[in-house]
């Protein structure tokens, strides 16, 4: 599987409220888009309010091919809410194929399918989180924080990756010098 460098513009210094009501306006997370998917008009422009209000940027699609081109065209880390149903791809499918590119994007399905079935399939898939409609938004909330912890550390990782390798490729050189 291919790498793909993580370097996002963006970082979580400090943890999101759990509880939030009314729900905040969350602007340190300005620069993390929010990809959704969803077919259904009315739960999209709820969810869409929702994402704005809390300070998401977002990316609004209506089936599994346009949420993947819009994942596959967005630089850096992303959050993904997808139904699972949806014409042209569906969500498991999207999930697959997020996790085939290994860019860092945290997937939650949001779906009608709650059976224990459905969830086991769809974690299976490649979702990193199952969210049951209808749901709480506090909950989505939650979930969403749980998503920018999980990138912020991967970025964290991914940073310490990079100051290792080149402490490797430093203490190379040094050995090489002396050895000179």
């Amino acid at each position: 599987m291919k790498q793909i460098p993580f370097s996002p513009p963006w970082q979580v210094t400090d943890p999101l409220p759990v509880r939030a009501e009314p729900l905040p306006n969350v602007t340190r997370s300005a620069g993390i888009p929010v990809v959704i998917a969803e077919d259904d008009p009315v739960s999209r422009e709820l969810v869409c309010s929702l994402v704005k209000k809390w300070g998401f940027p977002s990316i609004i699609t209506q089936d599994g091919r346009e949420a993947m081109a819009a994942l596959r065209a967005e630089e850096g880390a992303a959050i993904a809410l997808l139904d699972w149903m949806m014409p042209g791809m569906d969500g498991l499918e999207v999930c697959k194929r997020v996790r085939e590119s290994g860019k860092p994007i945290y997937v939650i399905l949001v779906t009608a399918r709650g059976a224990k079935e459905n969830i086991v399939e769809g974690l299976r898939a490649g979702a990193d989180d199952y969210l049951v409609k209808p749901y709480d938004k506090e909950e989505l909330f939650a979930r969403v924080q749980v998503g920018l912890r999980i990138l912020d550390l991967h970025n964290n990782l991914a940073k310490r990756i990079a100051e290792l390798e080149a402490a490797q490729q430093e203490n190379q050189r040094l050995k090489h010098d002396i050895l000179l």
